[in-house]
């Protein structure tokens, strides 16, 4: 049985507007920040550059480029062999651990909300790797494509660092649920729920 998108043609037209508008502004005001991170990342002299990014399949099914401020040392999957991150990884630079413990490595993908890559609210993008794992499990994981990836999610919040294929599953069942429940209210929940544990330093 085909899921139905709890959200009509209106609502995701004013979502994406939302999207563009608060993207741009996010993008100006944190503007400052992007520097002194950036320069911070080049004052660390790693290889590979402060900007990491990476292939990811998204909205339709689509690949796009995912970016984000590096927190691994440059070659962590140099086997070739992709590796789910963990909380307290060993291939986190010291700096990479500081952005990520803040989500702050998330802040470039304001750009991918920007251009549509991306969403605020909406299944965190995962690697094609990875997908075709989970689809063995549960083959459902196609109707996650109906919806363009987001910033945060009510999984990105109450699941965590997703690290195992267990942890895998129980987020495309919420971001499945999320599909057929969303709504505006929803998504402005789940952003003013996702900035108050930022800002209240509350470990997700």
């Amino acid at each position: 049985m085909a899921m139905k998108d709890g959200m009509n043609a209106f609502e995701r037209a004013i979502k994406r507007i939302f999207d563009v508008v608060c993207s741009f502004l996010g993008l100006v005001v944190l503007s400052p920040l992007f520097l002194v991170i950036f320069v911070v990342q080049l004052a660390q002299r790693h290889k590979g550059g402060a900007i990491f990014s990476q292939k990811r399949i998204g909205y339709k099914g689509r690949t796009f480029r995912i970016y984000k401020f590096r927190t691994m040392y440059a070659g962590s999957e140099s086997d070739g062999e992709p590796k789910l991150a963990v909380k307290d990884d060993e291939r986190l630079t010291r700096v990479g651990k500081f952005l990520r413990e803040y989500h702050l490595d998330e802040l470039p993908q304001l750009y991918n909300v920007l251009i549509g890559d991306m969403s605020f609210v909406g299944p965190r993008p995962e690697r094609e790797y990875f997908i075709d794992k989970i689809r063995e499990k549960n083959p459902d994981y196609d109707y996650v494509f109906l919806m363009r990836p987001g910033l945060t999610s009510k999984a990105t919040i109450y699941n965590g660092y997703t690290d195992t294929m267990e942890k895998m599953l129980v987020r495309l069942e919420m971001d499945l649920d999320y599909l057929q429940n969303r709504s505006l209210w929803v998504d402005i929940k789940i952003i003013a729920t996702t900035a108050l544990y930022i800002i209240g330093g509350k470990k997700f």
